[in-house]
């Protein structure tokens, strides 16, 4: 394995829940949802922060105006069984249409700069590469937090949200660090560039992060539990960085991998 973020062998993002394990992530979701058609349109329509619309198939009929204003907001929608939306619910009346929404309200990138700024220190920014486990995203926003950093960002897609699962992983992180939510991660290496940052890329194939500059502006980019870094994000970041390793084992899971790399910006910090 070339990359970091190999999936481990109880991440199932690729398969359907089954058994207890689909039941407790319905639980977990169901603490930041809103139910129905009618309170599904209000949220849409006033602006909430919502991560994901699940919607019952075959319910695109009653639902449509719906998942059209939701599209054209940016806000992704799923269509999906309705035993899920089922299990989801707290109401019993879902109406075949669920939102779910972030824990806290998302944040910009401009929030972390002026966090960096208040702490006297050079920007130190996550960048989330499709990390689609909630528990992985909440931990590398706890080892963000107290590492240092000054935010993590995700993007709109092939990303976990801010549920309350995430929330949970992060043990009270969420309170104290902006998380913001981009188009895409591209888009996020982009805007990073125009405000001065440097960008890198955890990838295996990487040079030693011993051997980076990480006390400047900069943002490391951590990729997805099964792929990595993407291609085309490697090429747009400014260099790419590995964890010196003497093991067997080729790789780190994401939420470590990010833990190592934030903790030797801080030790090159301290100076």
């Amino acid at each position: 394995m070339d990359n970091y973020g190999k999936k481990d062998n109880y991440n199932k993002d690729h398969k359907p829940f089954r058994g207890k394990r689909f039941d407790k992530d319905a639980r977990d979701d169901s603490e930041c949802t809103v139910e129905g058609k009618n309170a599904v349109y209000e949220a849409v329509k006033s602006g909430r922060e919502i991560d994901k619309i699940l919607f019952a198939a075959g319910s695109i009929a009653t639902v449509g105006n719906i998942i059209a204003l939701a599209r054209k907001n940016g806000i992704l929608t799923q269509e999906t069984d309705k035993r899920k939306l089922d299990k989801l619910s707290t109401t019993g009346s879902h109406q075949g249409i669920i939102a779910l929404c972030a824990a806290v309200p998302y944040r910009t990138v401009d929030d972390m700069l002026s966090k960096a700024a208040e702490m006297g220190a050079a920007p130190l920014i996550v960048v989330c590469d499709g990390i689609t486990d909630t528990h992985n995203l909440g931990a590398i926003i706890r080892s963000a937090e107290v590492s240092g950093a000054h935010g993590v960002i995700i993007p709109r897609k092939r990303s976990a949200g801010l549920n309350s699962s995430c929330a949970k992983a992060a043990a009270g992180a969420l309170e104290h660090l902006p998380v913001a939510k981009l188009s895409s991660t591209l888009a996020a290496v982009e805007e990073l560039h125009q405000k001065g940052l440097k960008v890198y890329a955890a990838d295996m194939n990487g040079d030693s992060m011993y051997d980076a500059d990480l006390t400047e502006a900069c943002a490391i980019v951590i990729g997805s539990e099964g792929d990595g870094v993407s291609y085309q994000v490697k090429n747009t970041c400014d260099g790419v960085i590995s964890i010196p390793q003497t093991g067997i084992i080729p790789s780190l899971n994401a939420s470590n991998a990010a833990a190592v790399l934030l903790y030797e910006a801080y030790r090159q910090r301290r100076g």
